[in-house]
Parts: C-alpha cells; sequence; structure tokens
C-alpha cells in the first residue's frame, strides 16, 4: 500500500510539472504574439530570449504553439532564419492588395504628416523612438509611408529604423536634409522631447513647442505630399 501510494504521488506531481510547462509556453506564445504584433516588423528569437529572460528552446516551443493557436485565424507566424514575423495569410491576399491600393490613393492624415516629419528631421530612427516622441502605436502609420514609398525600413547597427526615401527628397526638391525647413531647430526640439517623460511631454507647455515646430513643417511641405 505504501509503494502504491508513493507512486501515485510521484505520478501527480509529474502531471503538475507538465501542466506547469504547458501553462508556461501558453503563457510564452500570447507574449510573444503581443511583441511581434507591437513591432509590426521582423523580431530576432535571441531578441526574444534576452528580452523574455527564457531559453532558447522556450521560445521555439512558444513560437510553435503560437501557430497551433492561429491557424483558424487570418493571420499566422512566419519563423525564418531565426527571426519571427506576423503576417496576413495569402487567402487573404486579394483584399489586402484592395487595401493597399485605398492607402496609396488617399490623403496623408495629420498622424501620417506628423509621422513623416519625425522621420524626415530625426532619422534614421527606430520605431520605438518615434512611438516615444509621439506617445502612441505608429505602426499602422509607418506601414502606410512605406507602402506610399516615402520611407524605408533598413538595418542599422542591428536595429530596424526608417528614414527618408530617395523619391521623397526629390519630390520635396533637395538633395540633403538640411535644407528642410528650420531643420536644425525642429531636430533639436525633437531630441528634448525624446529625452522627456512622454507624460510631461504632452501635458504641459512643451507640447506646444512640439506642435508648433513640427506642425510649422508639416504645414510648409502638407500640399506637396497630398498632391
Amino acid at each position: 500500500m505504501f509503494n502504491f501510494n508513493k507512486k501515485e504521488k510521484k505520478e501527480s506531481q509529474n502531471n503538475k510539472d507538465s501542466q506547469k510547462s504547458t501553462d508556461h509556453i501558453l503563457s510564452l506564445s500570447k507574449t510573444i504574439e503581443a511583441i511581434l504584433f507591437y513591432k509590426a516588423e521582423e523580431v530576432s528569437v535571441s531578441f526574444l530570449v534576452k528580452f523574455l529572460g527564457v531559453k532558447k528552446e522556450e521560445i521555439l516551443k512558444a513560437i510553435e504553439r503560437l501557430q497551433e493557436n492561429l491557424k483558424s485565424s487570418p493571420i499566422g507566424i512566419v519563423l525564418n532564419n531565426n527571426k519571427a514575423l506576423l503576417v496576413v495569410k495569402k487567402e487573404y491576399s486579394n483584399i489586402i492588395s484592395e487595401l493597399k491600393g485605398e492607402e496609396k490613393s488617399g490623403e496623408l492624415s495629420n498622424s501620417a504628416l506628423e509621422t513623416l516629419a519625425i522621420v524626415l528631421y530625426k532619422g534614421p530612427i527606430s520605431k520605438s523612438e518615434i512611438d516615444e516622441i509621439r506617445g502612441v502605436n505608429s505602426s499602422y502609420i509607418l506601414r502606410n509611408l512605406l507602402v506610399r514609398g516615402l520611407v524605408e525600413r533598413k538595418i542599422q547597427n542591428a536595429k530596424t529604423v526608417y528614414t527618408q526615401t530617395i523619391d521623397l527628397m526629390r519630390f520635396l526638391g533637395i538633395q540633403d536634409k538640411s535644407e528642410l525647413p528650420g531643420f536644425e531647430k525642429v531636430k533639436e526640439t525633437l531630441n528634448k522631447i525624446e529625452n522627456t517623460d512622454v507624460n510631461d511631454v504632452f501635458n504641459t507647455n512643451n507640447s506646444e513647442t512640439y506642435e508648433n515646430e513640427v506642425g510649422k513643417s508639416e504645414s510648409e511641405s502638407e500640399e506637396n505630399f497630398n498632391k
């Protein structure tokens, strides 16, 4: 009887450990999904390992679990060269193509002009830095600017950054960013905002400075952007 109880307890403990491991991987997969959604770009496995403080094997298992969870979703996850990315599945490619056409033909919103001004005056700049300056997630707007060919994404010092395209420079009729209206003053303002608490920026007089300086550059170029 004693041996039976001992074996039963061991099996019970193994089941608990197995459940904990399953719950951990499930939780990790949801966390990875949130990170990929926010980043809206390729994220390396090595970054996830370092950022989340877990083993590579756990990350890979969590990505496999996420792939299973997304089977019935229009969104999928691609793992290529140890980099993960959320994508729209190919069966929805037609509707996405139509959406891209709409994005190209419509006028740029104030938020898009604001983001474009930040890239122009502060770029090359990462998405997280843009988000910090604006105080909101800029994924959708950056994608729109990429689709329009106004900004481009590249790797700089192992980090993804955004910068203006040659076509945009040509469209604005400038050869160097220093030719932009009030370039040094606007860049200085953006640097100050980046080094200031976001709440202070958008709830104090700093926000007026930001709107005046960046807004001025937007208004001077808005007619050209929206032609």
